[in-house]
């Protein structure tokens, strides 16, 4: 067996034990149910724990309501000081975390390495920084009579809900924001991948963060996630994951009338005008549509070429497509890994054929490969052309290593196609002109648009989207918005016992 799969398997059998992080200690789930997790390369089972209920849910919300007010009334400098050392203890686990995300979600070692998990130290560091400027509106005399000021308080214990496609990123994105502001959380990860969450949360603990202000329930959705996100003790819910859910999840949360933030899906337009780089559109669209097997919700997945470049690019795109290697995701040489299941391969197949059978034209790929990666949930590097703008292949997410490509005439047409879907996550404009830059920026509607690349993230800057992808921003101090109450004190200045303005109430009366 190969040395790092070895320790991965390892590492997943901390958790026999229990599957459930409360109040700093694990222990297993109370629904009577339990779940397996699977290597998507090999389609073996790797850990068997107890699914969470209810009880698990409001026990940890419990721990994390008697947590937070002492969390909170620390001083920004005790909680940023204690994330420090968060953030050192997780770069120091750095090769643990990334050998266990390969294991749940088939990632090449390489990406789990080089950017799922030096990304989630990074975003540690910095919001043990940003943690110490939690800032409000200076003092300011605005009525004349009057001082005002604004704080900003934690909202108290917070609900957070995570995917499976980036597993220990989306835990960071929930949780840091979060306890920076002086909250405490309760995190649903997906129950298919809560290995890093339940690290993460370990880590916490270990560099000094108090038990019971990073809490992990693993359960099935209808049965935690619900429970949590109407939890009448929870003040907020986070959400990531597709729009539909997404929508579920908003009617339950408008019960209790919490704070919501949702980042749902997308369909991330790539416009490539005519003046563009081709040779650079053409690497960006592979890199772009290929990362994380295509289970990135900003991932290239439509572009849109200018017809003098339309067929050179298409050219371009079906060679490099052809040279990915897919492979085991412990070999340093894997380029592209496995859908995280079975399920998801059959259903990212199923938006393939039907395309196919509508008239589409399969470039390359469009099929699962065989011999020794026939049991884990591959699908080859899928290149598509010749679909309608109104086709299911153009406007479903479809989560997967697909890329549609389509032509265009004018810029005009460019912006509208971009458009024309009901998501507005992230775009990508490819061109050398500024002009052309610049309105596309302006136009698309879409919460990230890059220029000349696509898919860079930073930890300074927000990632959020629009329309149908949701609401509120992940990363940067953006996110603070999110995760603080702003509350207005103000303070009379004049010591007179009737104001001028009682006279609305009191009227001539002396």
């Amino acid at each position: 067996m190969d040395h790092s799969r070895e320790t991965a398997l390892k590492i997943a059998e901390r958790f026999g034990g229990g599957a459930q992080y409360i109040a700093g200690a694990l222990r297993p789930g109370c629904s009577g149910r339990s779940h397996d997790v699977v290597d998507p390369a090999t389609g073996e089972a790797v850990l068997r724990y107890e699914l969470a209920g209810a009880q698990d849910v409001d026990a940890a919300v419990a721990a994390a309501e008697e947590a937070q007010p002492q969390w909170g009334s620390a001083t920004p400098g005790e909680r940023s000081d204690a994330m420090h050392r968060f953030a050192a203890l997780l770069a120091e686990r750095a090769q643990e975390l990334a050998l266990a995300e390969s294991l749940q979600c088939g990632k090449p070692v390489k990406l789990t390495t080089e950017f799922d998990v030096p990304g989630s130290v990074d975003n540690t560091a910095f919001f043990a920084g940003a943690a110490r400027h939690l800032q409000g509106v200076a003092a300011g005399e605005y009525s004349g009579d009057h001082t005002s000021y604004v704080r900003r308080e934690p909202v108290g214990v917070v609900g957070s809900i995570a995917p499976w496609n980036y597993p220990l990123q989306m835990a960071a994105w929930k949780v840091l924001p979060a306890i920076a502001a002086g909250n405490a959380i309760v995190l649903k990860p997906a129950e298919l991948t809560p290995l890093t969450s339940l690290m993460f949360a370990q880590a916490a603990t270990d560099a000094g963060i108090p038990p019971g202000v990073v809490n992990v329930v693993t359960g099935a959705g209808p049965d935690a996630g619900e429970h949590l996100v109407g939890h009448p003790s929870v003040a907020m819910t986070s959400f990531t994951g597709s729009t539909a859910v997404g929508r579920r999840v908003a009617e339950i949360a408008t019960r209790t009338v919490k704070r919501l933030h949702l980042e749902l899906g997308g369909k991330a337009p790539f416009v490539v005008f005519d003046d563009a780089d081709v040779e650079a559109a053409a690497h960006g669209a592979v890199a772009g549509a290929l990362i994380n097997t295509g289970q990135d919700c900003t991932a290239a997945t439509r572009a849109y070429v200018q017809r003098p470049l339309y067929e050179t690019f298409v050219a371009a795109v079906a060679d490099l497509f052809a040279a990915v290697r897919l492979g085991d995701p412990f070999d340093p040489h894997t380029d592209l890994g496995p859908l995280i299941s079975q399920v998801q391969r059959d259903r990212v197949a199923g938006f393939v054929d039907r395309a196919r059978g509508d008239g589409a034209r399969v470039v390359t790929g469009g099929e699962a490969p065989g011999g020794g990666l026939a049991t884990g949930a591959y699908y080859r590097p899928t290149l598509i052309t010749d679909a309608p703008q109104h086709s299911e292949i153009v406007q479903g997410e479809i989560f997967g290593p697909v890329l549609v490509v389509l032509p265009f005439d004018t810029d005009d047409e460019a912006l509208r196609l971009a458009n024309d879907t009901p998501y507005g996550l992230a775009a990508s404009a490819w061109t050398r002109d500024v002009f052309r830059a610049g309105r596309a920026t302006r136009e698309i509607k879409a919460g990230c648009v890059w220029v000349n690349d696509h898919i860079p993230i930073i930890s300074e800057m927000p990632h959020g989207g629009c329309k149908a992808s949701g609401f509120g921003k992940d990363m940067s101090a953006y996110s603070f918005d999110e995760y603080t109450q702003v509350k207005h004190v103000m303070y009379d200045n004049t010591a007179v016992a009737r104001k001028d303005w009682h006279r609305t109430i009191f009227g001539d009366r002396g």
